[in-house]
């Protein structure tokens, strides 16, 4: 069998972490070992925080839904109920988008949906 060197496929390995930890302090952007472990942990944390994104723009979503919905004197919920009622399918992103910069169109879907209760 042929003598396999390896130094190409390790550099590149060893490159590829090194350059992931780019402008990490001290040795975790310099020794492999912590830039390693250092970059398997930001990893984790990304991909974590990528789902944890949606529930908070979410939640975010629905507090300022119901903020304008209370200001016409109706809850979040008996907006929502009266939506889905009046077959008006805007989802939490819009309505919410809607309730900042488009105060007028807010209130003909909370007319509506008080109409569809």
């Amino acid at each position: 069998m042929p003598r396999v060197k390896k130094a190409v496929k390790s550099r590149r390995r060893r490159k590829k972490i090194l350059q992931m930890a780019k402008g990490y302090r001290g040795g975790r952007g310099k020794l492999l070992r912590t830039a390693k472990e250092t970059v398997q942990r930001s990893l984790v944390y990304a991909y974590r925080d990528r789902r944890a994104k949606k529930r908070n723009f979410r939640s975010l979503w629905i507090m300022r839904i119901n903020a304008a919905a209370r200001q016409h004197g109706m809850s979040y919920s008996t907006f929502m109920n009266g939506l889905k009622k009046a077959n008006v399918e805007l989802d939490r992103k819009v309505l919410a988008g809607l309730a900042i910069s488009d105060p007028q169109a807010f209130a003909q879907l909370v007319a509506v949906a008080k109409e569809a209760a």
